[in-house]
């Protein structure tokens, strides 16, 4: 961590250049030549990528940014200020720090919070952050986090885990076990120090293959940021057996989309119905969930087809995904698309259909965009059927 980058002059130089093009500053004379030019184009990179992900960094002065990959890697404010609400007491060590995020919004909740990275130069720069951020209860450790935890050798009341998903021959892996560190590995041992472990993982990583590879798993927290999902949170507590509890939660901008049911093997079957004045299509945690019977169950709601994933009611409710109201349902056959469809302007959506988005645009010419939503799917009698709607 060079000081000479917080002058002045070089943060004004960051700031006035967030958003411009890297390729072509690069190719101009470094004006403050004390500091690697590679060193300020770096933190330029860094700081456009924070701007939106990371406001309160982006707008707080003399911070300093790592490489940009760590910037892609870590965890938003908003699901970081999530996570902070699911843990509280005295203490909580994260045994993989990083840029530092979630600790920040964790010294909210817990009295004292230890920031663990095996970088020293990573963990140099958190330290400073933390600094202008006036986190005073986080204190920072630099090296093998494993020995950090038994060195200190102390109850936490929780741990906290983000296990890098790239081996060390720089490979992207999704499997537990080949992370760093490997958790199914070492969960004894984390158990050992604390009876609480929040553990982070890709949206990649399936479910059931998760639930494979840990034990105790007591909540499951899939959230989704406007209608993508970004984390998955698997909430370990060491004195608890039964099937865990799914936690789908989707970030808008203008609300908090939650919808929870638990994972165990009783057999639920939506009701089937052919199209009726609404539709629904939930958000993309429930998707990832795979809790189709039971949000169609909770809400009573008809689905259109096992396999389809959209629900259909005569009156309007709340849902967690988006609405529509349907104007015009036809069974897919040239006749119908040449008279409807072809040559109109339409967001198209395929679920349970089998041509793509693509090739439907494709062959009826349908320009993207505009104010109707077209649906096209399988109905409860296997017909492949198009839907037409506006949404609400």
């Amino acid at each position: 961590m060079d000081p000479l980058i917080l002058s002045k002059e070089i943060q004004a130089f960051i700031s006035e250049n967030v958003g411009g093009s890297i390729s072509k500053l690069a190719l101009q004379k470094n004006p403050f030549p004390a500091v690697e030019w590679i060193s300020i184009l770096t933190q330029i990179e860094a700081k456009t990528k924070a701007k939106s992900k990371l406001p309160l960094w982006y707008s707080t002065e003399n911070i300093i940014y790592p490489a940009k990959i760590s910037i892609e890697q870590t965890s938003s404010e908003k699901t970081a200020l999530y996570k902070a609400s699911i843990v509280s007491g005295d203490n909580l060590i994260d045994l993989t720090g990083g840029f530092g995020i979630d600790d920040y919004y964790f010294s909210k909740k817990v009295k004292t919070v230890f920031h663990c990275e095996i970088s020293n130069k990573l963990s140099a720069i958190v330290q400073h952050n933390f600094t202008q951020l006036s986190a005073e209860n986080i204190s920072c450790y630099a090296g093998d986090s494993l020995v950090t935890l038994k060195k200190l050798n102390k109850q936490w009341d929780w741990i906290y885990i983000d296990p890098s998903r790239r081996s060390e021959a720089k490979r992207k892996v999704f499997l537990l076990k080949d992370c760093l560190p490997n958790v199914p590995e070492n969960l004894d041992l984390y158990f050992q120090y604390s009876n609480l472990l929040l553990i982070k993982t890709a949206p990649i990583l399936d479910i059931s293959a998760g639930l494979l590879e840990l034990k105790n798993v007591k909540a499951i927290h899939i959230i989704a940021i406007d209608n993508e999902v970004k984390e998955l949170l698997w909430e370990l507590d060491s004195s608890f057996t039964g099937a865990p509890l799914l936690k789908t939660i989707n970030i808008t901008r203008d609300q908090l989309e939650e919808f929870d049911f638990y994972f165990d093997n009783t057999a639920l079957y939506s009701r089937l119905s052919l199209p009726e004045k609404y539709l629904y299509e939930p958000n993309s945690a429930i998707m990832k969930s795979g809790g189709f019977d039971q949000v169609g169950a909770y809400y009573n709601i008809n689905k259109l087809h096992k396999h389809s994933h959209l629900y259909t009611s005569e009156n309007l409710i709340y849902f967690p995904g988006r609405i529509f109201e349907i104007l015009n349902s036809f069974l897919y056959n040239k006749t119908e698309m040449k008279k409807i469809l072809e040559g109109k302007q339409a967001n198209v959506t395929t679920r349970n259909f089998p041509d793509s988005v693509e090739s439907i645009r494709k062959k009826w010419k349908i320009k993207d965009g505009g104010n109707l939503y077209c649906f096209f799917t399988t109905d409860m009698n296997d017909n492949k059927i198009v839907l037409i709607c506006t949404k609400i």
